[in-house]
């Protein structure tokens, strides 16, 4: 007798999954619908493996490109400048996005102001005093070194000194007044500004969707890919688990920001309080801390605050300009895709922009292996400023550490680097 073939034999995993003998119609049509739903989970699967190496075949040309660098370096911007070069169109559709950005801005820089100004009293006569009595030592040091002046310079600085301090009690009173009205005017300012201040924290968990990251010391507002819709999004209680919407489909469905409340209540705070901030912005204390740089500004925020008139319009749209100004820190990494013509030729360009915060640099590692090239942005301006996570540490130190870290890892090797030198003091 012969031995039956192996293919002649019964399948052992069709003899398993084989029904029983005494299945009903109703466990029949609850098998047949699990076995379908089996079918289209598999197909489904096996269709996005063969898009997946069709994309992967397709984009064997592509160039990969890292912005790296330190928070607040220009990333974004930088970004922007390229969506703005070879993707004009988008940055069209973002715009309406932008403006609930922009109005974060203003508000956030008018209650650091104010911040600024209680914790010096609304005054500047302490800074004053203070000035006026280290003029004449500072003046006569030079590098750590006193220098003896010569008899009449010491007269003279002696008898000018005396007669600043001996001033008359007439002017004593009118300057007393004149610290009383002006701090009476900020209180007013204060007061009048309080609900249009109120909206920094509704405007925040409308940008981050709740997100709150421990990276950064002073715990700024942080955003992920694709914010912009999800911006528009949360604001008309329409929130999707599928984010990846085409921009076009956003643009034409979801950006109608006159059903967003939160941004049409804080445009009309914006109109009804652009005065006082324009009063604000110029008075003379604000004026005198900036000065003497116990007010540290963002050039963003000088920027809003001299175009209030602009930005509080009711019918305001932000331009170019704006987007460009505009400041938003990003959390993890945000892919953006140009086709750029290189000698008669399309190529599609992958553009990573990273947060740059301490506690993000992690998520920089998986994107080193098939990197072309690294655009490092280190900002100019930052010689005199220190890091919000870390205030103890320079920027510029912090800079050079980090592009040394880049230069020497051995996963870039082969990458190209460019250091790029952004902003300017």
């Amino acid at each position: 007798m012969r031995t039956p073939s192996l293919y002649s034999q019964d399948d052992p995993l069709a003899t398993v999954l084989r029904p029983s003998s005494t299945e009903t119609d109703a466990q029949r049509r609850v098998r047949l619908a699990t076995e379908a739903e089996a079918r289209r989970v598999s197909e489904q699967i096996d269709e996005e493996l063969r898009q997946e190496r069709e994309r992967m075949k397709r984009n064997k040309g592509d160039v990969k490109l890292l912005l790296l660098g330190q928070a607040e370096s220009g990333k974004s911007t930088l970004q922007k400048q390229f969506q703005l070069m070879y993707k004009p169109s988008s940055i069209d559709q973002e715009r309406v996005s932008w403006k609930t950005v922009i109005y974060f801005n203003v508000v956030h820089s008018l209650k650091h102001i104010l911040s600024t100004l209680e914790a010096w009293d609304d005054t500047l006569d302490d800074e004053l005093l203070e000035d006026s009595s280290s003029v004449a030592p500072n003046r006569l040091r030079i590098n750590n070194n006193a220098q003896q002046p010569s008899p009449s310079v010491s007269l003279m600085s002696t008898s000018t000194t005396l007669s600043g301090l001996s001033a008359s009690p007439a002017s004593t009173v009118n300057s007393t007044r004149q610290t009383n009205a002006s701090r009476e005017q900020i209180g007013n300012l204060r007061r009048r500004l309080t609900s249009l201040i109120a909206t920094d924290a509704p405007l925040a968990d409308r940008l981050s969707g709740g997100l709150s990251f421990s990276g950064s010391g002073k715990g700024g507002v942080y955003v992920r890919s694709g914010w912009q819709a999800r911006t528009i999004e949360n604001a008309l209680g329409r929130l999707r688990s599928n984010y990846e919407v085409d921009y076009k489909k956003r643009g034409e469905t979801y950006f109608d920001p006159g059903q967003d409340v939160l941004v049409q209540d804080v445009g009309r705070m914006l109109s009804n309080a652009k005065d006082d901030i324009k009063e604000l912005w110029g008075h003379p204390t604000v004026e005198g801390l900036i000065a003497r740089r116990k007010l540290k500004l963002d050039e963003w925020s000088e920027f809003f605050l001299r175009h209030i008139s602009r930005v509080a319009a009711p019918d305001y749209i932000p331009t170019t300009d704006d987007i460009l100004h505009a400041r938003i820190q990003t959390m993890g990494v945000a892919e953006h895709i140009f086709d750029v013509n290189i000698h008669g030729k399309s190529v599609s360009w992958h553009l990573f922009d990273v947060g740059g915060a301490r506690g993000q640099r992690h998520s920089w590692v998986p994107y080193f292996d098939d990197a072309n090239a690294i655009i490092f942005v280190a900002p100019v301006s930052a010689f005199d400023q220190y890091l919000e996570e870390d205030p103890r540490t320079n920027r510029i130190d912090d800079s050079l550490q980090l592009f040394t870290q880049i230069c020497s890892n051995s996963l870039l090797k082969s990458v190209h680097l460019v250091l790029f030198l952004s902003k300017q003091d």
